[in-house]
C-alpha cells in the first residue's frame, strides 16, 4: 500500500459527505490510505437568551462538537462506500481555508466539496474550494456532483503546449488507472478585429487555419504520449470557443476534468478566469493539477 494518503475534508454537510465516499472508492481504486479532515473556525463566546447553564455555551463550542460529530460520521459514511479501507480522521486548527490546503501537504490529492451547509458549518465550501483549488501543493478535485455511473472518460483542457507536462500527466495515469479514454481539448476564441495605425480594419488568420494549424500541432505533441501511454484510447478536439463553456461540457460525459494550474505565490490572484469558471460550473469532479 502507498504511503501517500488522500486527503478529503468534511463540513458535516450531505454534498460534503458524498464527497467523502468520492474520496473514499478513489483511495481503494489506488489502494491509498484515506484520511478525512475537517475544521472549526474560531469565533467569539456567545451565551443563549435566557440560558440558566452555570456556564456560557459557545459558538466556538457548537462548531467543535459539529466538526468532530461530521468526522464520525464522514468515517462511517467512507467505511461503508470502500469497505476495509484504511481511514484515519483528523482535527485541523487555524482558519479552514488555510488549514485544508496544508493538509494537502504529501497527499496524492487533495478532495473538496463545492458548497456546504450555510453559516455555521465548520467549512464553507465555497470559498475553503476556490482557495484550496489555488494554493494546496498537491493536486486538489473539486467535487461539484457525482456522476450516478461511471463515464470511463477522463478529460483534460489544454491551453499552451509548453507548459502542460504535469497536467498531461496526470490526466494519462487516470484515464490508465480508470481503463478510461482520454479526451484532449484545446479551445480557441476568434482573433478580435483590430485597427491599423492607417486607419484600415485587420484580423488575424482564419478560423479555418487556426483550426488546421492547432489541430496539426497538438496531434504531434501528443504522438509521444500515446506511445507512453498504449493502452489509453485518446480522442483530441480542437475547439472553436470559450474554454472554460468547452470543459464544462465536456465535464457532462467525464468522470474527471484535469486542468494544470500555476504553483500561487504571496500576492499573486487566485485561479484564472478559465478554471474559476470550470469550478463554478462544472457538472462532475475537477482537478486542478499544480505546476512543478
Amino acid at each position: 500500500m502507498t504511503a501517500k494518503p488522500i486527503v478529503a475534508a468534511t463540513d458535516g454537510s450531505e454534498h460534503s459527505m458524498q464527497t467523502v465516499e468520492w474520496a473514499a472508492r478513489e483511495s481503494a481504486l489506488r489502494g491509498a490510505p484515506l484520511r478525512i479532515v475537517s475544521a472549526a473556525a474560531t469565533t467569539p463566546r456567545m451565551a443563549a437568551a435566557g440560558s440558566s447553564r452555570t456556564g456560557p455555551d459557545t459558538v466556538s463550542g457548537v462548531l467543535r462538537r459539529n466538526r468532530d460529530e461530521a468526522l464520525e460520521i464522514a468515517a462511517a459514511r467512507a467505511d461503508a462506500a470502500a469497505p476495509g479501507l484504511l481511514i484515519d480522521t483528523d482535527v485541523l486548527g487555524g482558519p479552514p481555508a488555510l488549514a485544508v490546503a496544508d493538509s494537502g501537504s504529501g497527499a496524492l490529492m487533495l478532495v473538496v466539496g463545492s458548497r456546504g451547509a450555510g453559516a455555521f458549518t465548520a467549512l464553507v465550501f465555497g470559498s475553503v474550494s476556490r482557495y484550496v483549488s489555488s494554493h494546496a501543493a498537491c493536486p486538489v478535485v473539486v467535487v461539484r456532483d457525482v456522476p450516478p455511473s461511471p463515464q470511463q472518460r477522463v478529460g483534460v483542457g489544454i491551453g499552451d503546449l509548453n507548459d502542460c507536462v504535469d497536467a498531461l500527466t496526470f490526466a494519462f495515469e487516470e484515464a490508465a488507472l480508470r481503463k478510461a479514454s482520454l479526451t484532449v481539448i484545446h479551445a480557441w476564441e476568434a482573433p478580435p478585429v483590430g485597427i491599423s495605425r492607417a486607419g484600415e480594419s485587420f484580423t488575424g488568420p482564419s478560423p479555418h487555419h487556426v483550426e488546421e494549424e492547432a489541430t496539426k500541432q497538438l496531434g504531434g505533441f501528443l504522438d509521444s504520449w500515446r506511445s507512453k501511454y498504449p493502452d489509453v484510447k485518446v480522442t483530441q478536439d480542437v475547439v472553436h470557443g470559450h474554454p472554460a463553456r468547452a470543459l464544462v461540457g465536456l465535464s457532462a460525459r467525464a468522470d474527471l476534468v484535469v486542468i494544470g494550474r500555476h504553483a500561487a505565490h504571496a500576492g499573486r490572484p487566485g485561479p484564472g478566469a478559465v478554471r474559476h469558471a470550470v469550478l463554478n460550473h462544472a457538472h462532475g469532479p475537477v482537478v486542478t493539477v499544480p505546476s512543478t
